[in-house]
């Protein structure tokens, strides 16, 4: 017997056990990897070696800047690891997404993911891969809403006033949003297809970029995350006309939903998540799920995501996919009514 095999023989793992045929390390090989794929988390004991790459799909100063740096220095205490954040902005979250999926499935890489990146942007645009396919949802880490804001400026202090103005053919009104296809630019297209109200779209590369701009009036209106627009909105530099969840927001509780406006058909909400590279091995992935449990589980985590306007939501795996396909089929039919096309 060769050497390799006696010492594989005496091996002290018991429950390992692996099937030579004809005398090939390919079967070993291959068993020793589907062994390892099942494997609880725990028990693999995966730490990444490295610092974590955290692929940000918008440019610096919006909500998932907050929101992920909030998460990240208890996955940084748990795992062992830096986790730095890495904020590709552009194409609607097009770039972020394809460097994660074209990274080492090695869980050193990790995309943080807005639900308009993974739902929307495939019915959008024509991809060199679809990341509904080509990555592992790991799991859904919040829901949120977004908020109805307006310059100071715009003469208009609640809903109907502001659709009011908005179809009037003297006023000439422009709005903000982190791109093309993304939740922010469909949440106000879905909003001109059921008001009629006229608004012009002018598109940057991330939801901080476009609250400045709003906040320097290059434009007037903005469907914006909760966390980079109700600093503002309490400081009195944007004026809150309303929020899109089915209830009011406990960063903004002053502010009424649409529905209680009496449009509920304006209803929009969103999420983050965790997404690997296909291939990953399953107790990477695991190991991410379970910490983010935990993460997601702190006090003080709860406490900081509802400042920041959005609720924790854990929704791994199998439930998380799930979810994405029926989110896809719905923003399919609003695409098609709304006649929203990319550019």
């Amino acid at each position: 017997m060769p050497r390799w095999r006696r010492r594989l023989a005496s091996s002290r793992n018991k429950k390992l056990k692996i099937v030579f045929k004809n005398n090939g390390i390919e079967s070993f090989v291959l068993a020793a990897l589907v062994a390892l794929a099942g494997v609880p988390a725990h028990a693999a004991g995966w730490k990444p070696d490295k610092p974590v790459r955290l692929l940000i799909p918008f440019a610096p100063g919006g909500g998932a800047d907050a929101l992920s740096r909030t998460i990240t220095p208890k996955l940084q205490d748990a795992l062992g690891q830096p986790w730095v954040n890495d904020n590709r902005g552009g194409a609607g979250g097009n770039i972020a997404a394809e460097i994660v999926v074209r990274a080492n499935p090695d869980g050193q890489t990790v995309l943080f993911a807005l639900s308009g990146v993974i739902t929307v942007n495939p019915l959008m645009y024509k991809l060199p891969f679809d990341p509904v396919k080509d990555l592992i949802p790991v799991t859904m880490l919040n829901a949120g809403q977004y908020m109805l804001v307006l310059h100071p400026g715009v003469k208009a202090d609640s809903l109907n006033e502001f659709i009011a103005l908005a179809k009037s053919k003297s006023t000439t009104l422009s709005y903000s949003s982190s791109g093309i296809g993304t939740p922010l630019h469909l949440s106000a297209e879905l909003f001109k297809a059921r008001t009629g109200a006229q608004l012009t779209h002018v598109p940057y590369k991330g939801g901080g970029p476009a609250s400045i701009a709003l906040l320097a009036g290059e434009v007037q209106v903005l469907f914006g995350s909760l966390p980079s627009v109700v600093p503002h909105v309490k400081t009195g530099r944007l004026k809150a006309i309303a929020v899109t969840g089915p209830r009011r927001a406990v960063a903004a509780p002053d502010v009424a939903t649409v529905g209680e406006l009496g449009y509920k058909d304006l209803e929009v909400t969103s999420w983050y998540g965790f997404f690997l590279p296909l291939r990953t091995p399953a107790p990477v992935v695991n190991t991410l799920i379970a910490e983010s449990r935990k993460v997601l589980e702190m006090p003080d985590v709860k406490e900081a995501f509802l400042k920041l306007g959005v609720e924790p939501v854990f929704k791994p795996g199998a439930e998380f996919a799930q979810h994405i396909r029926q989110e896809s089929d719905t923003w399919a039919r609003v695409i098609k009514a709304a006649g929203i096309q990319a550019e």
